[in-house]
């Protein structure tokens, strides 16, 4: 359920604010593979979970620009 309410925040933005927010994602994820590489990171399934919502936030910018 949590991400079916992700998608729908997600496809109510505008296609400049899903790419911020991509490039946050993405950084989001260098931080946590940088932190579990020197074993600082608790909660290893935070990386799984950016790492989908990177991928649904791509998916939902290429469905935008292909109705385009």
């Amino acid at each position: 359920m949590k991400s079916n309410q992700y998608l729908k925040d997600l496809r109510t933005k505008s296609a400049a604010e899903l790419e911020q927010e991509l490039v946050a994602a993405k950084k989001e994820l260098f931080n946590l593979r940088f932190q579990n590489a020197t074993n600082q990171l608790d909660n290893t399934g935070r990386i799984k979970e950016v790492r989908k919502n990177i991928a649904r936030i791509q998916t939902v910018l290429t469905q935008m620009k292909a109705a385009e």
